[in-house]
């Protein structure tokens, strides 16, 4: 399977397409008037918290608040050993356990707001170096 990234920069935007066997999978479009926040990281607080969703929403000081899906906290997974196949899966548990409403937590954006819906935060938060990409745990 070959992988290709193409990225076109020019002084109005940023291009980047990802390119998967010769077929177009992804295309990324930033431009300079109007950048976008995904890889931002803030400090937020826990808004709303949805059992039903398994989500919560999160202020992160925007105009509507972030939405935070219990897979994507880390505190979120526990390692459970599958013996059967060897593989060891990862079992979400209830939002609950994890967040209250007022409680702190530092968040990446990893999809900007769109329409009516507010970005999409992780608790995952990565930074780029010049050669690797730092990853808590």
């Amino acid at each position: 399977m070959s992988e290709e990234i193409l990225i076109n920069v020019t002084p109005q935007e940023t291009r980047v397409a990802i390119v998967e066997n010769g077929v177009l999978q992804e295309v990324y479009v930033e431009r300079t008037r109007r950048r976008g926040l995904v890889g931002n990281i803030y400090k937020g607080r826990v808004s709303r918290v949805l059992p039903g969703m398994h989500a919560s929403f999160v202020d992160i000081g925007l105009e509507r608040t972030g939405f935070l899906h219990v897979s994507d906290i880390v505190q979120g997974l526990e390692d459970i050993d599958n013996k059967d196949n060897g593989i060891a899966s990862l079992q979400p548990v209830s939002i609950n356990s994890i967040l209250t409403e007022g409680s702190e937590v530092l968040v990446q954006v990893i999809k900007d707001p769109l329409g009516t819906k507010g970005a999409r935060l992780t608790t995952r938060v990565s930074l780029p170096s010049r050669y690797l990409v730092f990853v808590p745990d």
